[in-house]
């Protein structure tokens, strides 16, 4: 199967109405990312500092569960069974629309259009929700270090300008900056992990956080939807599977040290809290200091010159996050736009740096109008519980968390669907059962997110959010499966295109150079 660009290709049209361009506009551009720049790019969403500042502290704090440590560990199983169907796919399938080509290819056109506005969707709510935290801890660090008063949509807005200002750059120059910055951060938190183990509190190296009987009670479902968020980003790798040399090898290769890297690290960061607070004394630590619990307990340890280094980094690892969602929005809006999913400016690239200009743009104009919406209405008090700002994050993380995880158990059944139709069912055996081990798993945790929506989201019992925020998933994808039932019954010919990507375009070649030479 080919999937490389051509340069030589002529403008044509399909059946469809889709009108292409010159090779070099209507492809990303190859051998930008090696193994380690793919690798990097995919782990800066992940934002290791702000999950173990943030997500950690709150799951200890609202779900009451000691074992969060074990609880990356099973996340980590789950994922890795996910990824042996999900990487062997990306051998098969190279395509910046990743998610939805995939679905596509196992399950047909309208159903890849329907996953497709649900990537979207819940990518750009990722990345715009990110928005509100770096916003909100920029402005408490200049009140804090330079005893300034700024709001947090001042620096939310520069955010955006600069993100989008890089996401128009070459993806290599994209992925050193985040390469950077991911180094960093993640070197200061097995720093802090070191120390813990070193000066551990009264209970010791207790390994208690692991026993599973700390999984007990009523929180546990609520925790796993806390705790897979921290996951979300290596996944994307196939998104990048045409910006690459060898897409079959490195793309494989970058998940599963991904999804393991991460598993290892979040788990040993938990436990490590565990170690410095004491498991007897975490819950209570978390529900008093909150998102200040790390860097407390840096302090008492580093020192403060240390916790101030520590508290900049958390606010470069948001960015760097900001980044690797920025690209992945604007790749797959140009895999979109390609395909006829979105108009066909979309699926251009620039011209001087290969990057996808349009859905850069795109994404940036949607994080704009998203902050500036949020700054109108936010009219409390910096630190106020119920502003607007945190109201951002919280929402349209957890929206954005919801969809990639349906996205991800969709995905285990396209792969099982897909082996399947080509008759490779017995030759991939073990990779279709550990699919749908996976895809069960993760619908389970589907549920229990779309359950426990209002305490995600800070909401009270019976709140209008849990069913309106869960819906935003639900009516993209309504809204995608009727724009590909639509197009299946107008424009066949732009239907069946669905998922092919740049291989569409090659046999569109072929075809012509086959007419032209008879």
């Amino acid at each position: 199967m080919t999937t490389g660009s051509s340069s030589t290709a002529r403008p044509t049209a399909d059946g469809g109405g889709i009108s292409t361009f010159k090779g070099q506009e209507r492809a990303l551009r190859a051998d930008r990312l090696g193994t380690g720049g793919l690798l990097l790019s995919v782990l800066a969403a992940t934002a290791p500092l702000m999950v173990v500042a943030g997500v950690m502290p709150t799951t200890f704090a609202v779900m009451g569960v000691v074992g969060e440590p074990l609880l990356f560990v099973v996340l980590g199983v789950v994922l890795v069974l996910f990824s042996v169907g999900y990487a062997e796919m990306s051998r098969h399938v190279h395509n910046a629309g990743a998610f939805y080509a995939y679905i596509a290819r196992g399950l047909g056109g309208t159903a890849g259009a329907g996953a497709a506005l649900v990537a979207l969707v819940a990518y750009n709510a990722l990345q715009t929700g990110i928005y509100g935290i770096l916003g909100f801890e920029v402005s408490g660090l200049l009140a804090t270090y330079a005893d300034a008063t700024v709001a947090w949509w001042i620096p939310a807005l520069l955010a955006v300008a600069v993100v989008g200002l890089l996401g128009w750059l070459k993806i290599d120059v994209n992925a050193r900056v985040l390469g950077v910055l991911l180094v960093i951060e993640v070197a200061l938190v097995v720093v802090f992990d070191v120390a813990a183990v070193a000066d551990p509190a009264g209970e010791g190296l207790s390994l208690h956080a692991f026993d599973p009987g700390t999984l007990g009670g009523a929180g546990v479902g609520t925790a796993l939807c806390f705790c897979i968020a921290a996951f979300l980003g290596f996944e994307q790798a196939p998104v990048y599977a045409e910006e690459t040399s060898r897409p079959h090898v490195l793309v494989p290769r970058v998940m599963f040290l991904a999804v393991a890297g991460v598993a290892v690290f979040l788990a040993l960061s938990s436990w490590a809290l565990t170690v410095a607070a004491g498991p007897s004394s975490i819950v209570a630590a978390a529900r008093k200091e909150s998102a200040g619990l790390l860097f407390s307990l840096t302090e008492s340890r580093l020192g403060a010159t240390f916790t101030d280094v520590l508290h900049v980094l958390f606010v470069t690892g948001m960015f760097a996050a900001l980044l690797s969602f920025h690209n992945v929005v604007a790749r797959y809006a140009f895999a979109m736009g390609r395909e006829g999913l979105l108009p066909a400016a979309f699926g251009r690239t620039s011209s001087t740096s290969g990057a996808p200009a349009t859905g850069s743009l795109a994404q940036t104009a949607v994080s704009l109008v998203i902050v500036l919406a949020f700054a109108v209405t936010d009219d409390k008090p910096a630190g106020d519980p119920t502003a607007p700002v945190l109201h951002l994050f919280t929402w349209f993380g957890n929206v954005g968390a919801l969809g990639v995880i349906v996205l991800m158990a969709v995905a285990s059944l396209s792969v099982i669907v897909f082996f399947a139709r080509r008759g490779a069912a017995a030759a991939q055996a073990w990779r279709l059962a550990t699919s749908a081990v996976a895809g069960l798993a993760l619908l389970v945790i589907a549920g229990y997110t779309v359950r426990d929506f209002d305490v995600l989201v800070g909401a009270g019992p019976g709140s209008a959010l849990s069913l309106v925020l869960p819906g935003v998933i639900g009516l993209a994808l309504v809204a995608g499966l009727v724009q590909g039932a639509v197009l299946r019954a107008r424009r066949p010919a732009a239907h069946a295109r669905i998922g092919l990507g740049n291989e569409a375009f090659q046999l569109d070649k072929a075809a012509e150079e086959a007419g032209t030479g008879s």
